[in-house]
């Protein structure tokens, strides 16, 4: 079993304002309501030659269940969400397409972990995730990300990655 270095932050409006400022918009936005972010890209040393930054992925995790709002593509959903937050609109409801969800009706919480499998502590991985983001996660440590995703697979989507994510989190810190 490959344990992973992991933090976890549930999801707050203060979560999606702080991904916005510090991180700007997602890579990637998927069908399945995943929002990612890869950060830490960028050659070291003055002249850009040295060894590559540890990447990290910071992933936005849907809900259970997660469908799209009616009228709304998934690639304008984080950006239709940000805007009204932005504008100080309470995250209940936001105006999705055809539909109003709440925020917590989107998103669980973020993961961030190594991109690419590199080693790296977890004390170490929250360290540098706190200062991209500038909000220090809700729980660090190190899951199976194997198991998770054969859980999330037999249940077909409907269970929450982010509670899988926090119970082993919790169970390993005890």
């Amino acid at each position: 079993m490959d344990l992973v270095p992991t933090a976890v932050w549930r999801i707050s409006p203060e979560l999606v304002l702080a991904l916005d400022e510090h991180l700007g918009p997602p890579v990637d936005s998927y069908v399945n309501g995943s929002q990612t972010w890869l950060v830490g890209d960028e050659p070291s040393g003055p002249t850009g030659a040295g060894d590559a930054e540890m990447i990290l992925e910071f992933r936005l995790h849907p809900v259970s269940g997660y469908r799209a709002p009616a009228g709304c593509s998934h690639y304008d959903i984080w950006e239709t969400v940000v805007t009204q937050l932005s504008q100080e609109v309470d995250a209940q409801p936001l105006r999705l397409g055809n539909e109003t969800r709440s925020l917590n009706d989107l998103w669980d919480g973020l993961e961030a972990f190594p991109a690419y499998g590199d080693e790296i502590e977890p004390a170490r991985l929250t360290t540098l995730a706190t200062a991209a983001l500038a909000l220090a996660p809700d729980r660090a440590g190190l899951v199976d990300h194997e198991a998770i995703g054969d859980a999330w697979e037999r249940a077909n989507g409907k269970v929450s990655i982010v509670e899988l994510l926090i119970d082993q989190l919790t169970s390993r810190a005890d």
